[in-house]
């Protein structure tokens, strides 16, 4: 049976926490990418929620994460976090993690995880 690669979604109340994992599979490295997050929600085009740089320190967040959301790694467990506070209906989305290519493509690596927030 494949492990996912995305997981720790759910269904929760608004205000809620919830902290997605991505442990890619394979010989993929964390740490050598700009690994991040993206959802998608029904209807919606996926966007890019939170994302590392190739380089530096400027981590990238939407703005309506801003504050609520943070991305993390650990690189001893090959695992990138991202931890979500105060979540709201309008987080509600299917969430992926994968990296910007060095074609300036984007490549998913998984099949994403739910986040259901309720009102």
């Amino acid at each position: 049976q494949v492990e996912p690669v995305e997981s720790g979604g759910g269904s929760v109340q608004a205000g809620a926490s919830l902290r997605l994992s991505c442990a890619p599979s394979g010989s993929t490295i964390v740490s050598d990418y700009p690994v991040g997050w993206s959802r998608q929600a029904p209807g919606k085009e996926r966007e890019l929620v939170a994302a590392f740089p190739w380089r530096g320190n400027n981590i990238y967040y939407v703005h309506d994460v801003k504050g609520r959301f943070t991305i993390s790694r650990d690189n001893a467990k090959n695992t990138v976090y991202l931890q979500m506070n105060s979540l709201k209906p309008e987080d509600t989305a299917v969430y992926y993690c994968g990296t910007e290519t060095p074609g300036g493509g984007y490549d998913y690596w998984g099949q994403g995880t739910q986040v259901t927030v309720s009102s």
